[in-house]
């Protein structure tokens, strides 16, 4: 298998609300390799499920460019999206229970999963992926009979029912315990590893951050920043400009003036005084 590249250039979403137009997310750019394990971070609203949705084609671009593999999602007509769904891109929505049938055993749902692949398309057993989630020895238990985190895992598992080139997965650790949650995040990293599949996660527990390779921390609808082995780092954007990480915006509020220099290599931001706080 081979992962899918995801690639944003001034990607716009916009939505209505109360009667206005809000900006969900205004002019991201990202560039994400194939086979990567990347974590979406944020805070409530910053828009990482709506560009997780738009990865999916659960949601049209309102303006810029999403390329998903091959895929200009920007431009794909409702089947042509239906068909990425079903067989390029996996979905595990947040809360466990929205990705299942509660009636159906883990197997079950994984082969109820696999009926909307094309025709033709070599898919795995049921047991094959339920074994990369740990969850083989339970291939027939009733979902009422299994924990919280067998739950989830069985969720994940539905979500790479067609070992699809992209998982997506919303706050796949949310609402469980630690144990659990080291759980479903040992399964996610191997998916990741054995099969080769990009998977792009939206968390907000900084310990589930910190044991991802790579994350993008999402802003008021922009790219604030990025961590790499736990060092965060800032992200000059498309038109040049750069988001000030939180610690630093604190000491340059809005309108202050800021001298940037550079010197052998090294660039510094200086503010500047204005005559009227002199």
């Amino acid at each position: 298998m081979t992962g899918l590249a995801i690639s944003t250039t001034g990607l716009v979403h916009i939505y209505r609300a109360h009667g206005h137009d809000v900006a969900a997310l205004s002019g991201i750019g990202i560039t994400i390799r194939p086979g990567e394990l990347v974590g979406l971070l944020g805070p409530s609203g910053a828009g990482k499920s709506t560009l997780l949705q738009l990865c999916g084609g659960l949601l049209t671009p309102s303006a810029g460019r999403l390329q998903i593999g091959e895929h200009n999602v920007a431009t794909m007509t409702g089947p042509e999206l239906d068909h990425l769904r079903s067989n390029d891109v996996g979905i595990v929505l947040q809360g466990a229970g929205r990705n299942l049938l509660p009636y159906l055993s883990p197997a079950d749902n994984i082969r109820y999963a696999q009926r909307a692949a094309p025709r033709g398309r070599d898919l795995p057993k049921p047991e094959a992926v339920l074994e990369l989630v740990g969850l083989e020895q339970h291939a027939n238990t009733p979902l009422t009979t299994l924990t919280p985190g067998q739950i989830q895992l069985c969720a994940v598992a539905v979500g790479i029912a067609t070992f699809p080139g992209l998982l997506l997965a919303d706050e796949p650790t949310s609402q469980l315990d630690h144990h659990a949650r080291d759980e479903v995040l040992t399964a996610i990293r191997t998916i990741n590893s054995e099969t080769g599949m990009t998977v792009l996660l939206v968390t907000h527990d900084p310990e589930v951050a910190a044991t991802l390779p790579r994350t993008i921390t999402i802003r008021d609808g922009r790219i604030a920043s990025e961590g790499r082995s736990g060092e965060e780092y800032a992200v000059v954007a498309t038109d040049g400009s750069l988001p000030l990480p939180p610690h630093v915006a604190e000491l340059l509020p809005a309108g202050t003036l800021v001298q940037v220099t550079s010197d052998n290599g090294e660039i510094r931001l200086v503010p500047v005084e204005q005559e009227g706080n002199r």
